[in-house]
């Protein structure tokens, strides 16, 4: 496989850094964005102790600007992007009548208005190539619905609909576009809501009986998904929703 740049969001951890991890094994060059920018910059020097090419850039997703003048840091720096993979994301807890004006404003912009911008930019380069992969990480609870989540259930739905609108955009130029939803995955975010009690179920392992496969999802479940639907092999599939769930019926 040709080897291209991929520009990876919320990369500092999670989902995220599974996915520059896989890509970078796949010879990838990787650009990790997170506001994190420690974080960032930690999984890039690990991957360059690997051997990998990688650069760290903090940004918030939901500021155009920023990512705007990141997007022209990676191109000098690494190249043009060929691939795009969003998982930058927050999550919120709340009752619904106690969900603010702020918060709902905050959770669309970073899920939602984020991923629109990171493609939209992304696009410009794959367009002039001729060839791209973008992967957008959405959510289940975008399927079934979920409680104490309206923000982020409208955030992740929203994703699923711009992945297909994207998918029959780019298609002409060779482009696909697809989204993963994942159930609940063990990742630090997830443990983070827990530890704070705003979890709503508990423990996330009491969630583990409900998967068909009898485990949590891990970050790495998710990442070689995304690697398959980011590489040659995957040049067939655009605008699907691709459950990685461990045989969750949505």
């Amino acid at each position: 496989m040709t080897k291209r740049v991929a520009v990876v969001t919320g990369a500092a951890s999670g989902i995220g850094l599974a996915v520059a991890q896989r890509l970078a094994a796949a010879g990838h060059a990787i650009a990790l964005l997170d506001l994190d920018g420690a974080g960032a910059k930690k999984g890039a020097e690990d991957l360059a102790k690997k051997g990998a090419s990688a650069r760290a850039y903090e940004v918030d997703v939901a500021d155009r600007g920023a990512l705007e003048r990141t997007f022209a840091a990676v191109r000098t720096d690494l190249g043009p992007v060929g691939i795009l993979v969003t998982s930058a994301g927050i999550e919120s807890f709340d009752q619904l009548l106690e969900i603010s004006q702020q918060k709902w404003d905050r959770l669309l912009a970073v899920n939602l208005s984020g991923t629109f911008h990171c493609a939209q930019l992304a696009a410009r380069d794959m367009i002039a190539g001729g060839w791209g992969r973008i992967v957008t990480i959405s959510s289940s609870s975008a399927q079934s619905g979920a409680p104490m989540m309206a923000h982020y259930v409208a955030s992740k739905g929203g994703v699923i609909a711009l992945t297909k609108a994207l998918a029959r955009d780019l298609a002409s130029h060779k482009i696909t576009v697809n989204t993963i939803p994942p159930t609940i995955v063990d990742t630090p975010m997830a443990r983070k809501a827990e530890a704070s009690g705003e979890f709503p179920f508990g423990s996330i392992d009491n969630l583990a009986m409900m998967v068909p496969l009898g485990r949590l999802g891990t970050p790495d479940d998710i990442a070689a998904a995304t690697a398959f639907l980011c590489s040659d092999d995957g040049a067939y599939i655009t605008g699907q929703v691709i459950g990685v769930n461990g045989g969750m019926q949505i």
